[in-house]
């Protein structure tokens, strides 16, 4: 006898709520903001950063570094994952269906990491914080975008997944190509063998998870060392792991993704920002202004300008339709939602500027306040929009 979604419990329905983790990490990040600007504000950054007394990783000494090496590495596996099934089997698999998105995605990152050089670009201690402003986090958009209300034509959000999607894309190809340095070739060799052989292993039509589980924690091991940051690992590793079904319509990505999704949503993303969204505001005195704001402005009006720009321009010259039954103001309100920078941004903040707290305490003001401000302009247009239609 089939069981009603309403008797599996509240697990069941915030796996299957598109707000959930969005708003799971709005919570942990105002839970952030609050410790580092109260009287807990040293114990809460010893939590993170203090050395731990043992380590199965030497490289690896605190908490923070277990989240954004090793957890996030997870969440770019996850990330890789999507990628894929969307290249082999989804809306990036004909030249048709991905000719908008991709199209939205590269202008939505180009024009935001512009406007922060316009703005930023004159102080050289800034230049590498260029790509913060260009990401776009998916858990964030998709679940404002829910928040939005009903009304809203069902090619809005699809469009939003495939250019975020994207979007993740290119944010992995400038962490490896922009933020990589002293490059150990040892380490190097071992992980491009590691990854070969699970190509290989790929080849040989094995579909069994264990392999790929097992190569993916050895591959990862191997980048953390290279100089390579270790997340490319999950990312690499996620894109060796068979998409072909098979007679039950089932397939090793296709298990791996869903065995994943809830864990990297309720927990790995939520603790990312317990552990990276806190900014002690009273810490960035005498730091550089031009660093947030450039952050901000790159977030609120870059993602605008890229994104809707090019998707009227697209339609003007016949490159692409509009998604269907979407209205220009629903667009518009989507592509500040694109602003939603967050987790994305404050990894690359933290890549950017590793040598300067200060630095990144002022990237961070940037991500918050212009994510905040994309997040509520973009609600405000899209409601607006149903009102409007209905």
């Amino acid at each position: 006898m089939a069981v009603s979604p309403e008797s599996k419990g509240i697990w069941y329905k915030l796996k299957h709520n598109e707000a959930a983790p969005g708003i799971v990490l709005m919570v942990c990040a105002a839970i952030a903001l609050i410790l580092a600007n109260s009287p807990l504000h040293d114990p809460w950054h010893a939590l993170f950063h203090h050395a731990l007394p043992w380590t199965p990783v030497a490289k690896l000494n605190n908490l923070h570094m277990w989240i954004n090496d090793a957890l996030m590495a997870i969440f770019f596996f996850v990330v890789g994952l999507e990628i894929k099934r969307e290249i082999l089997d989804g809306e990036l698999s004909s030249p048709s269906r991905r000719r908008l998105p991709v199209i939205a995605a590269i202008a939505g990152m180009a024009v935001p990491a512009l406007i922060y050089l316009a703005i930023a670009g004159s102080d050289p201690a800034l230049h590498r914080g260029w790509a913060i402003p260009s990401a776009t986090d998916i858990a964030f958009a998709i679940g404002v975008l829910a928040l939005a209300g009903k009304g809203l034509p069902p090619s809005l959000r699809l469009f939003l997944l495939t250019v975020a999607i994207v979007d993740d894309l290119g944010a992995v190809m400038v962490i490896a190509f922009f933020y990589t340095s002293g490059l150990d070739l040892t380490w190097l060799a071992i992980a491009a063998a590691v990854f070969i052989a699970l190509v290989a292993v790929n080849r040989m039509g094995v579909s069994a998870l264990a392999p790929y589980i097992i190569g993916a924690v050895v591959l990862w091991y191997a980048v953390l060392h290279s100089g390579v940051h270790a997340t490319i690992a999950g990312v690499l590793a996620a894109l060796t792991v068979p998409l072909a079904l098979n007679n039950k319509h089932d397939s090793p990505l296709l298990r791996l993704e869903h065995a994943l999704v809830a864990p990297n949503g309720f927990f790995i993303v939520p603790l990312f920002g317990l552990a990276n969204a806190g900014v002690a505001l009273g810490s960035i005195d005498g730091g550089p202004l031009a660093l947030p704001i450039a952050i901000a402005l790159g977030l609120v009006l870059g993602k605008q300008v890229g994104i809707l720009g090019s998707i009227v321009l697209a339609e003007k010259l016949g490159l692409a339709a509009r998604p269907e039954g979407a209205t220009l103001r629903q667009l518009w309100g989507l592509s500040l939602l694109c602003g939603i920078g967050f987790t994305m941004s404050l990894f690359i903040a933290g890549l950017a500027f590793p040598q300067s707290p200060l630095l990144v305490e002022e990237a961070k003001l940037g991500i918050l306040g212009g994510s905040i401000i994309a997040a509520l302009a973009g609600i405000a247009l899209l409601k607006g929009s149903t009102r409007s239609s209905a």
